[in-house]
């Protein structure tokens, strides 16, 4: 396993949208394998591929608290099949986008299709946390950042203070 760089908005590439992945092979579990560790040292809860620069459909999560045992998920094309009506607004950041954090309004309890590690499609519900972890993660794969469900006034103020602390050095690029 390999920890990648993650790429810091704004960036051309984070808002591309990635290609389907045909099957899970071994490229893709090391692909897999590589993002968990990437995620962890990062002290983050989800990545997507295009955060570390792949433009692939393949997402990881685990939302376990500190003091709780860790719970990866692995998603690879993952799609939100259904959206309760009920509408929450959470906090969110985004390793991408280190330091930074707004609310962001979404739908509260989502289903969700997927492969797994094994090529297998399964089928999650998720509410709460974990609902919230896995669309911003496949907002990822459609080249969405969170700042994008914001106002274009806090959006471009946080993007300008992303560019500058590059441009100063105090942030690493990828």
């Amino acid at each position: 396993m390999a920890r990648l760089p993650i790429i810091v908005a704004p960036d051309p590439r984070l808002k591309k949208a990635s290609a389907p992945v045909e099957a899970v092979d071994d490229e893709i579990c090391a692909l897999l394998d590589d993002m968990l560790e990437t995620m962890y040292d990062a002290n983050g809860v989800g990545l997507a591929a295009p955060q570390v620069g792949v433009l692939k459909r393949v997402v990881v999560i685990d939302v376990a608290r500190a003091d709780e045992t860790s719970t990866p998920m692995e998603l690879v094309n993952p799609e939100v099949v259904w959206v309760s009506d009920d509408i929450v607004v959470k906090e969110e950041g985004c390793l991408s986008l280190p330091e930074y954090y707004a609310e962001v309004e979404r739908p509260e309890t989502i289903r969700v299709t997927y492969l797994d590690r094994v090529n297998k499609k399964q089928e999650l519900e998720a509410d709460e946390m974990l609902a919230t972890c896995i669309q911003h993660e496949i907002d990822h794969l459609d080249g969405v950042l969170f700042v994008d469900h914001v106002s274009s006034l806090k959006r471009n103020m946080i993007l300008r203070k992303l560019n500058k602390a590059k441009r100063q050095g105090s942030i690493t690029v990828a």
